[in-house]
């Protein structure tokens, strides 16, 4: 069977239009000098999603899980003792290559009671001070991950 000249025209445009839709579908990448970057090393994410996961304070066994953690600072916190706590608001930020946690509660007894943390990982804890507004006083803890 011989191939004639519009069935070469077929060929390749049928060739084009499925290139076309993987691009389309970023099904295949094309080399750039970002894409090259990225490809470097091993998958990156931040360092911040080691954050991710359920923590309890040792002295009261006070439990804050952190979750959806975004690379703009954005985060999810719950916090349970032992029931639930309302969070008004919860972030996380990079601070000269320290990973830091704010994490504000307001419920009943919690009227704006705050925790700054910061992460250590090489001892996968986070450490800091709570502020509780009730008392206005303001205590060293940590929370250590639950396994």
């Amino acid at each position: 069977m011989t191939i004639n000249g519009k069935q070469t025209i077929r060929f390749l445009a049928l060739v084009l239009l499925v290139f076309s839709i993987l691009i389309i579908t970023r099904e295949i990448v094309i080399a750039s000098p970002e894409n090259v970057q990225q490809q470097k090393g091993p998958v990156a994410r931040t360092d911040a999603q080691l954050l991710e996961g359920r923590w309890v304070r040792p002295d009261g066994g006070y439990v804050l899980e952190l979750s959806y953690i975004q690379k703009d600072g954005g985060l999810k916190a719950a916090y349970f003792n032992p029931q639930p706590i309302k969070v008004y608001r919860a972030k996380w930020k990079n601070k000269e290559g320290v990973i830091m946690v704010f994490v504000e509660l307001r419920d009943i007894n919690y009227p704006g009671s705050k925790y700054d943390l910061r992460y250590d990982p090489v001892s996968d804890r986070l450490s800091g001070t709570y502020f509780q507004a009730v008392e206005k006083q303001t205590y060293a803890i940590e929370f250590v991950r639950i396994r």
